[in-house]
């Protein structure tokens, strides 16, 4: 086992690789490049977000790879300022249409405030409202698992104590 072919289950059954290629500052015109790279290097998951602006590059990069769609570990974010429930439904399908994608395996809730709020106000009805069309997307099969992102113990317990489906995965932030 290496660094990119380990794996951990989610409460999904799904395996995401325990390393992924994070998108984070790679330009919209740059990201197909750096995706099919990565996957050429052996990355399987690859991480992208709405707020990074760069979905359709990352989309094509995965379409272009050379591998097969299921081999790879596509996650992207909703925008932590969409706290309601048809901005959600929009954004969500604005995703994978975007990304030329017929299902992503991860899609988070980027924040639990807008970023602008960051850790000030709390949005619990506009997260549970977004929380609402990540569940249908799911179940729906346009998302294959659902998680949250940047979100304190309150705000998780808020979607835990709310929501019909658990999160799978709670992305927390860290620097080393």
């Amino acid at each position: 086992m290496t660094a990119l072919t380990d794996t951990l289950t989610l409460t999904t059954g799904a395996d995401i690789p325990v390393l992924g290629l994070g998108t984070w500052f790679i330009d919209d015109d740059q990201a197909a490049r750096a995706v099919k790279d990565a996957v050429a290097a052996g990355y399987r998951n690859i991480d992208t977000a709405q707020a990074y602006g760069n979905e359709r590059g990352v989309g094509q990069g995965v379409r272009e790879s050379g591998v097969p769609r299921g081999e790879l570990f596509v996650s992207t974010k909703l925008a932590a300022e969409i706290k309601d429930y048809d901005g959600a439904v929009a954004a969500i399908d604005g995703s994978l249409e975007t990304m030329g994608l017929d299902y992503v395996d991860l899609m988070l809730i980027h924040a639990p405030q807008p970023w602008d709020d960051f850790r000030g106000g709390t949005y619990d009805e506009g997260n549970l409202a977004a929380w609402q069309a990540l569940e249908e997307a799911f179940h729906a099969g346009k998302v294959k698992a659902i998680g949250v992102s940047n979100f304190l113990e309150r705000d998780l317990d808020n979607i835990i104590d709310n929501a019909e489906v658990t999160p799978h995965v709670n992305q927390i932030l860290v620097h080393a």
